[in-house]
């Protein structure tokens, strides 16, 4: 309270007394009222009139009482509000609401203030405005929640667990309440203007809490059934886009949501829905199916434009060279973009004629503008094989026409791999020398075995295809093959002492000669049955076996023990009856020539 302010009313105070005492002096009794002015006004003046009518203004005050205040100085932390009372009173700071960042309360403003306090500790009144125009308005708020009446309001700041709204006074709007769906950013409603619903109140405690979601859900169930009753499969609707998923965007057609899967936005590629659509846009879409038991409905935006691949087999003939943009690249190849629409794929392998290409990040970037050939064409399928390549010269067929099957070459080892080597050729050509053409005769189980990255090495051209883009070598066919004469030195027939070289569980393989080998098979290894090969020989064992089948293109030659055995044996048997035999015949010849010599002997008298 300001000093002016306290010595007005000191004034006002000693001039009331000083009226009372003239009176008494006069034994006048004059009703303490308006005319006691006039009475003493030709005595004390003009100034008396001033204080005398300020001190008469002067009334007691009660806790409840809605009075007028006016607004004398804004603080930090409270505003300071004149009564017409002994002293000011306080209303906190925060009752008056930033409006642009801006506390809206100004010195001069007048409202109605409830007084809450006489004096507090200082000695001052505590007043509420939010009270009072809690007070005010509380017939319209009971009426409108009573009768279910609908009351507008502007949201004004986010609190704890939801928005605080002005309606006059300040509600509370739970974040449940607010939308129909969850709201995850509340600031964007702030300084709105909406129409809610009051679903609780409590005057004694000035609570108020308020829907704003009630409201939107007996719209949305009136428009929905207005909606379904429309609702049909091809027929074209409006509606607001409501959410943006990855994979597609809701739309509110009025009551119900649909949904535009993000392939049936755009006859094009499209990354993401965002970039066709925002939040609040409104569409014009068609409905192309509906199910009515589960009440969902599949939109579509694309086709209310005309399909781009109708007309592709006649603009896209194979052969015809074309120019289009980089739109997406994978492992296999790269999408382009030949109409809007209309995409073609390159293969990693129509990309080069000479190039090993692994990704197509190695020649080609998204957004790249490329001529590329149409090599094939699948409406039905929206497919269109596209190539590179195949707008330069094919260096294949120079290739077949310069290396002669026969031909001799030397090359640089470029790769080794499991089925075989790489031997470079020309720049950016090489030729592959399979497993199978490395040796006539040896065994490999993988080329690392003879052969190492760099190292140089001759071969033989076995031919170019140019079809395929493949460059055979073969490394044995330097040297004549020796299984074209194996039958010359390891005869069907014939034994050899031959070598155990590996077993396996259906016989062994032994070695007739350098890198030529053959199979003993579980059978032929004993005249006795076999259970393993083990329990009859070991590797490194050195045995005699008879070659009994020879197979030149197979490779395979076929030996065995047991006829060697079986041989032995009838050769023995052999041998003991040739000797049995001429045994029998000594001794026969033996009595025979006693008999006889005995029959033609002299006879004695």
């Amino acid at each position: 309270m300001t000093e002016t302010k306290q010595a007005q009313k000191s004034k006002a105070k000693a001039a009331r007394e000083q009226v009372l005492a003239a009176l008494d002096e006069n034994d006048e009794k004059v009703p303490a009222n308006p005319s006691l002015f006039t009475f003493e006004k030709k005595r004390l003046g003009d100034t008396f009139e001033k204080l005398f009518s300020e001190s008469l203004s002067q009334k007691d005050f009660n806790v409840g009482d809605v009075v007028t205040g006016r607004v004398v100085e804004v603080q930090d932390d409270y505003v300071l509000v004149d009564i017409n009372y002994k002293s000011e009173g306080l209303i906190p700071i925060g009752e008056f609401r930033i409006v642009e960042g801006v506390r809206d309360i100004k010195v001069g403003q007048e409202f109605q203030v409830y007084i809450d306090k006489i004096e507090n500790e200082n000695g001052m009144v505590v007043l509420s405005k939010d009270k009072a125009d809690m007070l005010r308005a509380w017939d319209d708020i009971s009426r409108a929640a009573e009768n279910e009446e609908v009351i507008e309001g502007t949201i004004i700041a986010k609190v704890k667990g939801g928005l605080s709204v002005d309606i006059g006074v300040k509600a509370f709007l739970p974040g449940s309440q607010i939308d129909l769906r969850p709201v995850r950013n509340m600031d964007q409603y702030i300084g709105k203007t909406y129409k809610f619903k009051v679903i609780k109140f409590n005057k004694r405690r000035g609570n108020i809490v308020l829907s704003r979601r009630a409201l939107l859900e007996q719209e949305r169930e009136s428009l929905r059934s207005q909606t379904l009753d429309a609702m049909k499969e091809g027929s074209i609707v409006r509606g607001l886009v409501k959410n943006i998923t990855d994979y597609g965007v809701f739309i509110d057609l009025g009551g119900m949501d649909g949904l535009l899967h993000i392939t049936d936005m755009s006859w094009g590629r499209i990354k993401h829905p965002s970039e066709m659509v925002n939040v609040g846009d409104e569409l014009e879409v068609t409905v192309l199916k509906y199910d009515n038991s589960k009440e969902r409905v599949s939109l579509g935006l694309k086709q209310l434009k005309a399909d781009p691949w109708v007309a592709v087999a006649a603009e896209f003939v194979p052969g015809k060279k074309v120019k289009g943009k980089v739109v997406s690249l994978t492992e296999y190849g790269a999408f382009v973009e030949l109409a809007n629409g209309v995409e073609g794929l390159i293969h990693v392998s129509e990309m080069s004629w000479t190039k090993r290409v692994k990704h197509p990040n190695q020649i080609l970037k998204v957004d790249d503008e490329v001529d590329v050939q149409v090599l094939e064409v699948d409406p039905s399928n929206r497919r269109i094989s596209l190539g590179m390549k195949q707008l330069e010269p094919n260096p294949w067929v120079e290739l077949k026409e310069s290396y002669a099957p026969g031909t001799i070459i030397e090359g640089e080892i470029k790769s080794v791999t499991d089925f075989g080597i790489f031997v470079g050729i020309e720049d950016g050509i090489d030729g592959l020398v399979h497993v199978s053409d490395f040796s006539w005769t040896r065994r490999i189980n993988h080329p690392s075995e003879m052969f190492t990255k760099g190292q140089k090495l001759r071969a033989v051209v076995l031919g170019v295809d140019i079809q395929n883009e493949r460059f055979s070598l073969g490394i044995k066919q330097l040297e004549s093959d020796p299984w074209t004469v194996v039958d010359q030195k390891f005869g069907i027939g014939t034994q050899h002492d031959v070598k155990v070289v590996k077993t396996a569980d259906f016989g062994v393989f032994v070695e007739l000669a350098e890198s030529i080998e053959g199979l003993i098979h579980i059978s032929e290894l004993s005249t006795k049955r076999v259970e393993k090969p083990e329990d009859v020989v070991a590797v490194g064992d050195v045995v005699k076996a008879e070659v009994i089948s020879i197979d030149k293109d197979a490779r395979k030659i076929a030996l065995s023990v047991k006829l060697v055995k079986l041989r032995e044996q009838k050769a023995d048997v052999a041998d003991y009856a040739k000797k049995a035999t001429a045994n029998a015949k000594t001794s026969f010849g033996d009595v025979f020539g006693d008999a006889l010599k005995e029959a033609t002997a002299p006879k004695k008298n």
